[in-house]
């Protein structure tokens, strides 16, 4: 199994909107059938501003698999959007 953990820092500009945005395009991202479970999260309103403010935390059978999702055209929308708007980006993909 693989489990692929990608976590973004929005942009100050327009943040709230964009995350807003964001969270709904990821949401999209569990109705790709290559994955066996996904998540998305966000910073808890508590935690440092520094943090990331949005996670995806999604299961693979294969790294075929997660390629697969990688080039699915929802995925495609979601990082067509995020690409604009995130400050930073931080990914891994571990086996398990």
């Amino acid at each position: 199994m693989i489990r692929h953990i990608c976590m973004f820092k929005i942009d100050k500009e327009n943040h709230d909107e964009n995350l807003k945005e964001a969270f709904k395009l990821a949401e999209n991202l569990k109705e790709i059938k290559h994955a066996v479970r996904g998540e998305v999260v966000g910073n808890s309103n508590e935690a440092p501003d520094s943090n990331y403010d949005l996670c995806l935390i999604f299961d693979f059978e294969s790294m075929d698999d997660l390629n697969l999702y990688q080039i699915d055209p929802i995925h495609k929308i979601f990082v067509e959007f995020i690409t604009k708007v995130k400050k930073d980006r931080a990914c891994i993909d571990a086996e398990f």
